[in-house]
């Protein structure tokens, strides 16, 4: 029987599971040697399995188009990537130093604004910053956490080192996804769990529902906790109503609450209104409350921004966070990390041109070909020139859009991102790229996952892992090897 990785081809990338030999790389040896004992049946009877226990569980995901809203199930690739423990916790480390850093420089920016003053990051910077909420001046959350759960993307490159790609800190998406992908390849390859040393991600929910409780204005003993969605139509829905149900927590609307003369949040029960202490809000910063923010909104509640404001519920991620998810900010943070805790990164940003710097918008402009240029604020993938990838047309009007707001724009350059194994059709095994979003809680003490939410680009050759353009997911092992 021929082995599954005989003809595997990992190009000239680094290959997370297979090395430039062709023989597996010491997390992956248990795995792929067990892949290669399958027959093409067996294997294809696996994936099978695979996508029967996604419909069979539900796990679907939305997508917005012209036509409308599309339901679709998740996409899902059965051969898991894996990453040595030893690697893991030299990135466990550098998320949590970055986490700590960002977390004091928003502080920092609602109150005193010593990284202004002192010359670190320019005021205009700040200023014309889309997601900077001045509603937000002067409140203190607890702890001086303002973004309790993070999801921070992270990529390897030819050497197959961890580089940052950018952090998401306003209502980051994705974890459900990662614990679903665990429950369907433990049905999948139920054998290896048996006899690998792969590390647990399913304690995620409770450290959820702990840092959500630390952060309870109210000293009792089983705080209200609830989950705010903008209800079923949102993309992310599937992940509101899992993380409600997994915590215990109550999934609401904003019609489900409202804020009473004595500036606290009350959710309507069939036994008349209960006091909220925590909300756990999915929903963009402009939409929570339309007396604060945006009046047309339905799907906030009126007076939440005041109750914040008092000290009497706690919002996670706390408005305002978003300041730190512009991905110009991005570009500071090594210097935003020195800066507050005297100390070097531990994970490398990945080089990045600002175009509102003349001699960087120059070199931008003369290279569109080869970089990538991303808008500050958008997400999902969406607003990207790829340049390799791009046509002389799409180049043009890049040109045009930075030249006509060049604060709006970055640009980095192609990456060699790392590949892995991906099931492509029956018995066939091809590299593909991939990113890793691990997600990181924040309260009183912090937690970041064992590994995250693998995102891959399942067409040839393409860097887009984003699902709403097409990308997959897969599992992701940590895994002990002997000697560790």
């Amino acid at each position: 029987m021929e082995k599954l990785t005989s003809h595997y081809q990992s190009s000239n990338f680094f290959d997370e599971l297979i090395d430039d030999k062709g023989a597996p790389r010491s997390p992956a040896k248990q795995l792929l040697g067990y892949l290669d004992s399958l027959s093409e049946d067996e294997l294809e009877k696996r994936r099978l399995t695979a996508e029967a226990t996604i419909q069979e569980m539900g796990i679907s995901f939305t997508v917005y188009t012209e036509e409308g809203n599309i339901d679709r199930a998740w996409p899902f690739d059965i051969i898991p990537r894996t990453i040595e423990a030893s690697d893991w916790k030299i990135a466990e480390a550098g998320l949590k130093q970055r986490l700590t850093a960002l977390n004091l420089f928003i502080n920092d920016l609602y109150h005193d604004q010593n990284v202004i003053k002192d010359g670190i990051i320019p005021e205009h910077i700040i200023k014309d910053s889309k997601n900077f909420r001045p509603e937000c001046v002067g409140v203190s959350p607890a702890y001086g956490v303002w973004a309790h759960i993070c999801g921070t993307d992270l990529v390897r490159d030819e050497n197959g080192d961890f580089f940052v790609l950018e952090d998401n800190l306003r209502v980051p998406s994705g974890v459900s996804y990662m614990l679903e992908n665990r429950a369907i390849t433990k049905r999948v390859l139920p054998e290896l769990f048996e006899n690998e040393s792969i590390l647990p991600v399913d304690s995620y929910t409770s450290q959820l529902f702990d840092t959500l409780a630390a952060l309870s204005p109210r000293d009792i003993e089983n705080p209200e906790i609830v989950v705010l969605t903008p209800g079923i139509y949102n993309s992310a829905y599937f992940e509101h109503a899992f993380l409600a149900q997994q915590m215990g927590a109550e999934l609401v609307e904003g019609s489900d609450l409202f804020v009473d003369s004595d500036d606290c949040v009350y959710m309507k029960t069939i036994d008349g209104p209960e006091r909220v202490d925590v909300i756990y809000r999915r929903i963009d910063d402009l939409f929570i409350d339309p007396e604060a923010f945006d009046p047309e909104s339905v799907l906030g509640v009126a007076g939440l921004m005041r109750a914040w404001r008092a000290g009497n519920v706690a919002l996670a991620n706390a408005p305002g966070a978003g300041v730190a998810d512009d991905k110009v900010v991005y570009a500071y943070v090594p210097a935003i990390i020195r800066y507050y805790l005297n100390e070097e990164p531990i994970l490398n940003n990945v080089e990045t041109f600002l175009c509102d710097d003349p001699e960087q918008r120059a070199y931008v402009l003369e290279n569109l070909d080869k970089l990538v240029v991303k808008p500050a604020n958008e997400s999902g993938g969406y607003g990207m020139l790829v340049g390799p990838h791009s046509t002389k047309k799409e180049q043009a009007l890049f040109a045009e859009l930075i030249t006509k707001n060049p604060r709006n724009y970055i640009a980095q350059p192609t990456l060699k991102l790392s590949t892995a194994p991906t099931l492509i059709s029956k018995g066939v095994l091809e590299p593909r790229h991939l990113d890793l979003r691990p997600f990181i809680l924040q309260a009183k003490e912090t937690y970041v996952t064992t590994g995250g939410l693998t995102r891959v680009a399942m067409k040839k050759g393409s860097l887009v892992v984003n699902s709403s353009q097409g990308g997959g997911s897969k599992d992701t092992w940590i895994v002990e090897t002997k000697g560790q």
